[in-house]
């Protein structure tokens, strides 16, 4: 299922999401910019390798980023234009209603720190990786954890194959629970470096911190219902 649109409509102008958006793509027009090599080169040194971290093994790639600092690094770092795409795709849909539910100052440490969880997640559950993680995808995992109590009823339009293509509207409470549920399956299936190239584990760490988070960001004073007519 692949999510197009939700249809809860904003207070504001999304800025930090839209800004979040922005950087992600201008360091991915960075790396496209690189030789083949060099590209591989600079997720090594700025993408998050389990092993470094956890110095295991001893012959794990060297970080010229401090490996504490590539836990937030890798959370810009891209591997491929649908990666990219797909990731914004979820931020611009969950992250603009998060956004205006938490507030423009709250958000982007919300946002950090379940990146920060999701990549805790995926060391925890495989230290000796030497394979680097990138991507915002355990951030935003975050993003649809707080969503997915926010707004359970919202109406999501949602793109469907099944033999053929529908596009029907769901709860986000459907579309949500399911991409969780998937996350779980998949990372139970997998094993090692041998994940598809998918961190599935930092999803799951994310969005359930996400959920967590929620409660110690979410304003005292929820205001009123959205009006009709705002940015989506």
């Amino acid at each position: 299922m692949i999510p197009l649109k939700d249809d809860i409509p904003t207070r504001s102008f999304p800025v930090v999401t839209v800004g979040l958006i922005l950087l992600n793509i201008v360091v991915f027009l960075y790396q496209s910019s690189l030789s083949p090599h060099r590209e591989l080169e600079f997720a090594l040194r700025f993408g998050l390798v389990p092993s470094v971290v956890t110095r295991l093994p001893e012959h794990a790639p060297r970080s010229v980023a401090p490996p504490l600092l590539s836990f937030v690094t890798s959370m810009f770092l891209h591997g491929s234009v649908i990666h990219l795409g797909g990731n914004m795709l979820f931020l611009w849909i969950f992250g603009n209603n998060v956004e205006d539910s938490l507030g423009r100052a709250r958000f982007p440490l919300f946002y950090l720190l379940c990146g920060l969880a999701a990549a805790v997640s995926q060391v925890a559950a495989l230290p000796g990786s030497s394979q680097p993680m990138v991507g915002a995808s355990g951030a935003i995992a975050g993003v649809l954890g707080a969503y997915f109590l926010l707004f359970p009823r919202a109406r999501i339009l949602t793109l469907v194959p099944f033999f053929f293509v529908y596009l029907v509207r769901l709860p986000a409470f459907v579309v949500l629970g399911m991409w969780f549920l998937f996350q779980v399956l998949y990372s139970a299936m997998s094993s090692g470096d041998s994940q598809g190239g998918v961190a599935w584990y930092a999803h799951i760490g994310g969005f359930l911190a996400g959920m967590v988070l929620l409660g110690l960001f979410l304003p005292r004073r929820r205001r009123g219902p959205p009006p009709t007519e705002a940015w989506i």
